[in-house]
């Protein structure tokens, strides 16, 4: 019978234990819509999220139907706004992550600087 190797015992070990402690951290999936200020959804616009302590910040960019996605983060409240064409959404805060599950949101950016926005009583 041969013996297997130290090294590869350990190794395997490893990776067991790694399994292990990875099956117990709780992930999640965020995606949504980043729309105009008449609804039309924004491509290329660049989606922030970080924690709602302000901490681990990440990015990614809409689809060409202004639909991003953050998959596999960790569970807990998340903070996001978009930005196209120098302007900013307001900060959806407080938005939750929960294990096994996608958290659809939808980001709406400001009129344009040259359009007029008409308020009627």
């Amino acid at each position: 019978m041969k013996t297997v190797p130290r090294l590869v015992l350990c190794l395997l070990a490893i990776a067991a234990l790694s399994a292990a402690v990875s099956a117990h951290t709780a992930i999640g999936t965020m995606e949504g819509t980043v729309v105009d200020a008449h609804g039309k959804p924004v491509a290329g616009a660049t989606v922030t999220m970080q924690t709602s302590d302000g901490s681990r910040p990440y990015a990614t960019h809409t689809d060409a139907y202004g639909h991003f996605q953050f998959t596999r983060y960790e569970t807990g409240q998340y903070d996001l706004r978009a930005y196209s064409k120098g302007s900013f959404s307001d900060w959806t805060k407080r938005i939750s992550i929960h294990s096994g599950k996608t958290t659809q949101v939808t980001l709406r950016m400001p009129p344009a600087a040259d359009e007029t926005v008409t308020v009627t009583q």
